[in-house]
């Protein structure tokens, strides 16, 4: 991790323009970094989506689709055929996630 600070320098108030906080925001939402991790791999449609993600509704999984687009995190690209089909893929700045989500996985490996 290059560029970052040790806990020691990190301000004890959190200001809106605090890089932690920014990104937490984003991520905040059940449901974010399991897609975030699902979009890692390529493309997905949304029902691949809907089938990896147990026990997601398919309208909480439409708003954070729709929420993540908003933030530029994910493109979606319908295509205009019967049924529709819709993809999913993360943007350059989402694919700046894949340590975050990375490091939540190797933290998450060390609990029982």
């Amino acid at each position: 991790m290059k560029n970052t600070k040790l806990i020691k320098d990190v301000p004890s108030l959190c200001s809106p323009d605090c890089p932690v906080k920014k990104t937490a925001d984003i991520i905040d939402g059940k449901w974010v970094t399991l897609i975030v991790r699902d979009l890692l791999s390529g493309k997905k449609r949304y029902s691949e989506l809907l089938k990896s993600l147990v026990g997601v509704s398919p309208k909480i999984l439409a708003a954070r689709l729709k929420y993540l687009e908003e933030k530029g995190i994910l493109t979606r690209k319908p295509y205009p055929t019967v049924p529709p089909k819709t993809e999913y893929e993360l943007t350059k700045l989402g694919l700046k996630l894949k340590d975050v989500v990375l490091a939540m996985e190797v933290f998450g490996e060390h609990l029982s």
